[in-house]
């Protein structure tokens, strides 16, 4: 009976968490780290950016997550150790200088990912990066970046970038889940963005949702659907499914 009690206590997931200090010394990052410590071998990892609220409890919670899936999880810190901001007017100051500066948002990413990168828990062939909102827009200029990673996924993430033609260096496979009503992303951004994945023949796939708008995968945006960001149950759950399928896909 010991035994099988035993058996049975190594094979629940055990999560451990770590937070991690990296970057320029001058400018650190602290992003959030989480894995199974029961798990054996090299894993896939997941690089996880945040909305444009910095790296929160949603953003770690989602790292637990995917850490009792079998994932290394890494939840990054774009703008750098203790920079958080208080409310959406300092979020939407803070996120627009980055969005200003590509040249610094990638390096910020990259950053990150080499952080991950350094750990013996994972496959360093089977990265996939992901994204909320802001950390959907950063992700996808990871990918454009030229990162070797495996996949780049945009939950509800913008979608412009100021230098298009530098998706000829993307090498990973790029799933977009959007907010088929999403004021924030107009089809103009979105016709943009598919030219440029066409003309860089990158391995790339759209799925909209049908009623969801801006945040359609955080609680705390509310459900008031008219200010344009709100959380959608039936969104949430069919995107993060999609996810589950291309992770399958991507690095088993």
């Amino acid at each position: 009976m010991n035994s099988l009690i035993l058996l049975a206590t190594l094979l629940i997931p055990q999560i451990q968490t770590e937070a991690i200090t990296y970057g320029d010394s001058k400018n650190p990052q602290e992003g959030f780290l989480a894995y199974d410590a029961n798990a054996k071998g090299a894993r896939p990892g997941i690089l996880i950016v945040h909305d444009w609220m910095g790296l929160g409890d949603e953003m770690k919670s989602r790292a637990k997550q995917l850490a009792a899936l079998g994932y290394v999880a890494f939840a990054a810190d774009i703008y750098g150790k203790g920079i958080r901001p208080k409310d959406s007017s300092e979020a939407s100051k803070l996120a627009g200088s980055f969005k200003a500066d590509r040249a610094l948002l990638r390096s910020r990413i990259n950053a990150a990912l080499t952080e991950l990168k350094k750990s013996k828990k994972i496959d360093p062939k089977k990265i996939v990066a992901i994204g909320y909102c802001f950390g959907g827009t950063t992700a996808l200029e990871l990918a454009r970046s030229g990162a070797p990673v495996a996949g780049i996924v945009s939950f509800h993430g913008g979608l412009q970038t100021p230098t298009p033609q530098d998706a000829k260096n993307i090498k990973a496979k790029v799933l977009v889940l959007h907010g088929a009503d999403d004021p924030y992303v107009p089809e103009t951004e979105v016709t943009a963005f598919q030219k440029e994945m066409r003309d860089a023949k990158t391995d790339w796939r759209m799925i909209s949702y049908g009623g969801a708008v801006h945040s359609f995968t955080i609680p705390s945006a509310g459900n008031d659907h008219s200010k344009g960001a709100a959380y959608n149950e039936k969104a949430d759950k069919r995107s993060w499914q999609d996810f589950m399928n291309f992770l399958k896909e991507v690095v088993g």
